[in-house]
């Protein structure tokens, strides 16, 4: 019965790995993106939300109202990067979590 016991701490330790590694990657999630012409720089996290803004020394003479369009769709586009990004890591640890499970 203790091979049985220790076979079973082992695979849950190694799935607890695997939960614990995917939490991390979710974590440190990051994408930086930028405006067509450069003026914007925004930077995302791993939940969409703006962690950084760049702007270039000259920004303010495409003016406010479209400095201020440049930056939602630029965070925007950075945030959807972010959330495919997310999805493909979210697959991945399914699909091997679940080989993992099927492998008894």
């Amino acid at each position: 019965m203790t091979g049985a016991m220790d076979e079973l701490e082992a695979r849950a330790r190694a799935q607890l790995g695997h939960l614990a590694d995917f939490g991390d990657r979710l974590a440190a999630l990051r994408v930086r993106e930028s405006s067509p012409d450069g003026i914007v720089t925004a930077e995302v996290d791993g939940s969409g939300a703006l962690t950084g803004l760049w702007l270039a020394d000259d920004a303010a003479r495409v003016g406010e109202t479209r400095l201020g369009e440049q930056i939602v769709a630029t965070a925007l586009l950075g945030a959807q990067r972010v959330f495919a990004a997310r999805a493909a890591l979210t697959e991945e640890f399914t699909s091997a979590f679940t080989e993992q499970l099927q492998s008894r």
